[in-house]
């Protein structure tokens, strides 16, 4: 395959063409440098044959501190030095990323000002930053030489420029956050002079070091900001200045959700882009295709098709760090997929602190977490009940130990409710084809009971969650389908009328619902907004537009108190968190979306995952492999 194919980068060569890009992990100290666990996460990828590690970006000032952890180039010497011993011993490629978030970082932890080309307020604070002085741009410019030096007599093998969607550079480029009236309204002058000082510097410590550049060539703001029709002729004058590589990406200050989408966006969405960049660079600049490249077969297709001569793979290796070794290895059907569901990926609030992957939860914890897969010393004979994702692990890691294991489910299918809502069905169905190739017994459509222990010697629960206990008056008649039913198919919506959704949690399956039916939906919400934790994956933004879309009715600061039979429809009461006023809304049928229960415990079992306390994927996994690796 192209993709395990040596690619040359300037006078060196990788070992194949795929990337592991520069993303906030979270996982550095508080001295603002690399930490053992970033040696080991970045070095778990390099022994699956990663060709190109790109670390997390490094402020290189320190006018910059985006978030708490950020690394600052000028304490990152003995990280990059760590990182690259580590990684080099599998033959891999490091590269530094030397950043400066400029206005789109954050005062809180500097207590500073945000230092910027003009001022245009940071989109998400609102924070007004400094218009950057000609000695603020000077000692960024110094910054990026003296980064550059650090990185690669550490033993980098050298470093990309972050011009891409939360970066200084890019926002000199653009017209959105350049509005100078100096000689910096040639808005492609300081990337110049950016790249300049990293070519001296480079050349000071190493002939062969490579320099590589992350673009942003799509603002998604045609009014003022970097568009595809100029991102070519943009790409082509700076990489005559001496780029090796270019990773082509997408986004800006008004398009942050947008830089890394989660499952609602379509795979590969820069291919276009990636591929007139491309088309006008010279062979000797490798071009990389960077967005949502998840799936080997697309990025295999691109390769071949000359959209780019490498691919970033960056969340496709969170979620199966083995990815590449597979592919060498003719093993894609074993790849553990990326959902895209960003719900640990990305590092945003004190409930994902450190990143991760709810597929593959060792990921950024891989000093800490144990050899799940050890060979036990005694094989059992295991019996799984329930086959939802927490079930169909516990089987799968218990079967890699040596354990016979039969799964007992009482419906007709496995997956549970991540088969059929949700992005979880490419995980569900990736786990499925790992049971059958592991010969797991499977027994659908089967109660558990005494009679089918057989000859156990350990039973697990993972019967999951049921339907919760409803807060509010149900009337006499009134019918309040639950969206699980609603979702297995075992309750059928009415083909007209308004469907009135229950969503207390503000999460995405209740708003899914509503997006599908559209104008037909009433989605009712405590909280002032639709969705109020997509702002964990990013969608929240995107999900309100969506739901604006396609004309849902949001019912807001709504506390549901009844739900009442009036003829041959119902109404449902809800009362104003803030005012206590009443309303009744009219509808056709209610669906609720609402907070689930365990289920019942089996006397004699070890539970696991939501017949605990419901939670996510993330947690189902964790405790199956830790109820696997107990046995």
């Amino acid at each position: 395959m192209s993709l395990v194919q040596p690619l040359s980068l300037g006078s060196r060569t990788a070992p194949n063409r795929v990337m592991f890009g520069p993303h906030v992990t979270n996982l550095g100290n508080d001295e603002r440098s690399f930490s053992a666990d970033h040696v080991a996460y970045y070095e778990r990828r390099a022994i699956a044959g990663c060709g190109v590690i790109v670390v997390e970006g490094a402020s290189v000032h320190v006018s910059d501190w985006p978030y708490e952890r950020a690394p600052l180039a000028s304490r990152c010497a003995d990280g990059w030095a760590n990182i690259a011993e580590a990684c080099h011993r599998h033959g891999a490629l490091v590269i530094a990323s030397l950043d400066h978030a400029g206005g789109q970082g954050s005062s809180a932890y500097s207590q500073q000002p945000l230092w910027a080309p003009s001022r245009v307020p940071e989109v998400n604070s609102r924070e007004v930053p400094k218009w950057m002085e000609h000695e603020d741009i000077v000692a960024v410019i110094e910054g990026f030489g003296a980064a550059t030096r650090l990185a690669l007599s550490a033993g980098c093998d050298g470093v990309e420029i972050n011009a891409g969607q939360h970066s200084l550079v890019r926002q000199f480029l653009s017209g959105l956050t350049n509005q100078r009236g100096d000689e910096y309204a040639d808005r492609l002058l300081f990337a110049r002079q950016v790249i300049q000082a990293i070519k001296s510097a480079a050349l000071a410590v190493r002939a062969d070091a490579l320099v590589g550049l992350r673009l942003s060539c799509d603002e998604l703001a045609p009014w003022a900001g970097i568009t595809p029709d100029m991102a070519p002729d943009i790409a082509r004058e700076l990489c005559e200045l001496g780029i090796d590589y270019v990773v082509v990406v997408r986004g800006s200050i008004f398009s942050i959700e947008k830089t890394r989408p989660d499952f609602h966006e379509p795979t590969g969405f820069n291919i276009d882009v990636c591929r007139s960049i491309r088309s006008v660079l010279p062979a000797r600049v490798a071009v990389f295709l960077q967005g949502s490249i998840v799936d080997v077969g697309q990025a295999e297709w691109a390769i071949g098709e000359g959209v780019c001569d490498a691919v970033e793979m960056t969340r496709a290796q969170i979620a199966d760090p083995d990815l590449v070794q597979k592919i060498s290895k003719d093993q894609q059907s074993q790849i553990r997929p990326c959902i895209r569901c960003n719900q640990t990926c990305q590092v945003r609030d004190a409930r994902n602190p450190i990143v991760t992957c709810v597929g593959e939860p060792t990921s950024g914890h891989e000093m800490q977490d144990p050899d799940w897969y050890v060979s036990s010393m005694s094989p059992q004979t295991v019996t799984v009940v329930g086959a939802g994702v927490a079930g169909l692990e516990t089987a799968r890691v218990a079967a890699l130990r040596g354990h016979s294991v039969t799964i007992v489910e009482k419906s007709a299918a496995t997956g549970g409710i991540a088969a059929f809502s949700g992005p979880g069905q490419p995980l569900v169905a990736w786990l499925n084809s790992e049971i059958d190739r592991l010969k797991v017994r499977v027994e659908l459509g089967r109660q558990f009971d005494g009679s089918s222990l057989g000859d156990s010697q350990v039973v697990i629960q993972a019967t999951g969650a049921q339907r919760g206990v409803a807060e509010y008056e149900v009337g006499v008649g009134a019918e309040v389908l639950e969206i699980a039913d609603v979702r297995r198919g075992d309750s059928v919506l009415p083909e007209t009328g308004l469907v009135i959704i229950l969503d207390p949690i503000g999460g995405p399956i209740g708003v899914s619902l509503a997006e599908e039916l559209g104008e037909r939906a009433i989605l009712v919400t405590q909280d002032n907004i639709a969705g109020n934790e997509l702002s964990r994956t990013g969608d929240l933004a995107p999900a309100n537009v969506r739901l604006a879309q396609r004309g849902v009715h949001i019912q807001r600061r709504s506390v549901v108190r009844a739900v009442e039979q009036r003829g041959t429809d119902f109404v449902v009461r809800v009362q104003d968190r803030f005012s206590g006023e009443m309303t009744e809304l009219e509808c056709a049928a209610v669906v609720d979306a609402g907070f689930r229960l365990p289920t019942a415990p089996i006397e004699g079992t070890i539970q696991i995952g939501d017949c605990v306390a419901p939670r996510t994927i993330l947690e189902a996994i964790l405790e199956a492999r830790r109820a696997a690796l107990a046995i």
